[in-house]
This record gives structure tokens, sequence and C-alpha cells, in this order.
């Protein structure tokens, strides 16, 4: 079975560096699978992506050395399923709040008896080999997102359950349940104090930490000791893109402008 990037920069300490995917083109997919991130994440949950628009990414990423990622919409088996058999070396599963939950979402990536995930990996088989099946347990990532105060209260519980490799932070849902404004970042204690609990339960229950983010806060993350975290979304790459280049030939303009962290 092919090697799952993010698992190899896990097992040596390193952290993976990612791109986030909410634009429905296989050709920007593409480019970015050769810009040399770790993973890319095609994001079915907030992205403009359907699901044969999602299988043409993640055939768009097969050509080179990069984990390719899904974010469900919600923790569904069904959904889960038909994105791991189309490929995906693992998934991003949002608004994980409880154990139960984390539990649901480990069963839908496993096959029997770690899970109840249903046979039919169709095109993974030609993504990742014909070995797939007996590999498939032990390579595919379940990766829950914590991203509510509700999720903070029940750490323990929820990142305990076997079968959970990494916990992803969303921290603009994050800041929005404990009062705040959202964004990649927050000044407010309360939510420092968040992200260093999180950092804590995942290193006391030897589980992955990844944040999402941008370029701005990549290097803090770093240093806080996330393993996973997001560096950069096609859509802001775009829109900065834009406006640094409208800026070099309009006076005035203003290089950052709508350069949006989603």
């Amino acid at each position: 079975m092919r090697e799952n990037r993010l698992r190899n920069k896990w097992e040596h300490g390193e952290p993976a560096l990612g791109c986030w995917l909410t634009v429905p083109s296989s050709f920007s997919t593409e480019i970015l699978a050769h810009a040399g991130f770790d993973w890319l994440c095609v994001d079915l949950q907030h992205g403009v992506i359907d699901y044969s628009q999602m299988v043409g990414m993640l055939q768009a990423m097969s050509g080179q050395d990069v984990a390719p990622l899904v974010r469900v919409p919600w923790n569904e088996p069904g959904v889960i399923g038909k994105c791991l058999d189309a490929g995906a070396s693992g998934v991003i599963v949002p608004m994980v709040n409880s154990r139960q939950e984390a539990e649901a979402a480990v069963r839908a990536c496993r096959y029997a008896p770690a899970g109840a995930r249903s046979y039919g990996p169709l095109r993974a088989h030609y993504s990742a080999g014909f070995d797939y099946y007996s590999n498939a347990n032990s390579s595919i990532c379940c990766i829950i997102m914590i991203e509510t105060a509700q999720a903070v209260d029940d750490l323990d519980q929820i990142v305990s359950v076997p079968g959970v490799d990494a916990v992803y932070i969303g921290p603009a849902d994050l800041s929005i349940t404990l009062g705040l404004q959202p964004g990649a970042d927050n000044p407010d204690e309360s939510f420092s104090s968040a992200i260093d609990r999180i950092l804590d339960a995942c290193r006391r229950h030897g589980v992955v930490p990844g944040i999402a983010g941008n370029v701005n806060t990549a290097s803090k993350r770093i240093e806080q000791g996330f393993l996973m975290l997001e560096v950069a979304s096609d859509s802001a790459l775009v829109a900065a893109g834009a406006a640094r280049a409208l800026s070099e030939v309009r006076p005035g303009a203003d290089p950052a402008a709508k350069a949006a962290y989603l």
C-alpha cells in the first residue's frame, strides 16, 4: 500500500505542513500538489466542492508525494466511507464534542473488527494499492476536530478513544464558542488556555496535535508543538496573490486586501 506521508512525518516527530482546498479545481490542486506540501485537504464542509469534483482533485494529487485528505461535511459514516473509498488517506471530521462522537468517527474509518466501515475501496485500490484491505486500518488517518468549548471540557474522554490518530483544532469555531471573534488566533487568555489544554491532552494520550491557521500562525504553532498545521488555503493564496500583483501597478492598492483567513 502506498505510504501515508502524514504518518511518516509524525513517526519522525516532524510537523506536517498542509494546504486547505476550497476551490473546485483539479488543475489548481495539481499545482499545489507540486508545491511541496505534506498534505492537501479537500474541504467538503465549507468549500464549494461536490463529490465528483473531490474525486478529480484526489486524482490530481496522486502523482505527487502528498497525503490526500478530505474534511467531510459531518460525522456521518456513509460520507466518511465514500471519501475513503475514493482514495483519501485520511478524513478530518468536524465538530466532535463527545467520546461517543469520536468513537463513531473511528468506526466509520476502520474495517471490522476495529470498526464498521463497509468494504468497497473502488478507487482506493488504484491510488493506494491492491493490498489496500490488509493495510487500510493501520494506514488511514482518523482526524477529529476539537472546535468547541464543550469538546475542551470533555477532552480526556474524547482523545483517549482508541483509533483517534490526530486532533485538528478549528480556532475560529473554538473562538466563537468561547464568546470571541472568529480567527486563526486569539490573544484572549481563554483561547490560549484551551490550546494548552488540548496540546497537553494529546501528549498524554499519544494523539497527534493539529490546528488550522495560515502562514502568519504556522511558526508559532510549530514552536508550541503542533505536528499537523495548515500553512495556506487555495482561496487565500489566490486572493493575496491577486491583490499583491495589483498593488504593484496601481498606487494605493492594498496588497493584503481580501486575503481572507479562510
